[in-house]
């Protein structure tokens, strides 16, 4: 890590992530990043003004990844299906923010939310020596979970913004 504290949000979808989840935070920790991560459990819960999604968003969600500077998704199976995983993924490029995936250890690419598609930095293995320089936003590449292999160029529709162009 280069000489500045990073802050890191850390995105996941729970069931069955505890065990790339802890690994991670321990890797981030030791090497010196601030970390939070979006699980919502009974604590989290109390934070928001309400049990709903909604509430869940703009009362936790949406501090966390402000506070942070990049946002860490764990790909990992049922992300892509996550309620929330595409609404703080868009969230966190409407803020500016750098979006790194990192593959659990049963993470594939057909588990990549359609936010992630779109607005993704960086994607490496969990247990790559790339992390750190995917974080630090040394590399900018999208790689399969083997941590070699880029995936094929991705199709991103681009708007201009003032008058449309003519047909």
């Amino acid at each position: 890590m280069s000489g500045e504290s990073k802050k890191l949000f850390i995105s996941h979808a729970h069931q069955g992530e505890s065990a790339a989840l802890s690994e991670l935070q321990d890797l981030l920790q030791k090497a010196g990043y601030h970390i939070r991560d979006s699980s919502i459990d009974s604590a989290t819960r109390t934070e928001a003004k309400g049990d709903d999604q909604e509430s869940i968003k703009h009362d936790v969600l949406q501090r966390n990844i402000d506070w942070a500077s990049t946002m860490l998704v764990i790909i990992s199976p049922g992300i892509h299906a996550h309620p929330l995983a595409d609404w703080a993924i868009n969230y966190a490029q409407q803020q500016g923010k750098r979006i790194v995936g990192v593959y659990a250890q049963d993470g594939k690419e057909s588990d990549l939310p359609a936010s992630f598609h779109m607005y993704g930095d960086a994607l490496v293995s969990l247990r790559g020596a790339l992390l750190m320089a995917a974080i630090d936003g040394r590399i900018n590449t999208l790689l399969k979970p083997d941590s070699e292999t880029e995936l094929p160029e991705r199709e991103i529709d681009r708007f201009t913004c003032g008058e449309p162009e003519p047909q």
